[in-house]
């Protein structure tokens, strides 16, 4: 099956330090977690804020996506960790 992500919902947790998000291979929700230190990778100027993270997150929700892609074909699992290596 194919991942998808036609929910654009994302959530900032800042005890994790992270940005969550789900995609969907058929009915099985698959649960993306992207660091903070991700999103400075893909953009400087990202802001340690709920705010600016969210912000960063939407401005490169393509790459994301690519990358959460990319790690679901390695190994299907039902949760994961995207970090600066993985962009």
């Amino acid at each position: 099956m194919t991942l998808n992500f036609p929910n654009w919902s994302r959530s900032y947790d800042e005890k994790r330090n992270l940005v969550r998000f789900w995609g969907y291979d058929s009915a099985l929700e698959i649960s993306f977690f992207v660091e903070v230190s991700a999103l400075h990778k893909l953009n400087s100027q990202t802001r340690h804020a709920e705010a600016g993270c969210l912000e960063a997150f939407d401005a490169a929700r393509d790459r994301i996506h690519e990358a959460a892609r990319k790690a679901y074909s390695r190994t299907r699992k039902g949760a994961y960790l995207l970090a600066a290596a993985d962009f």
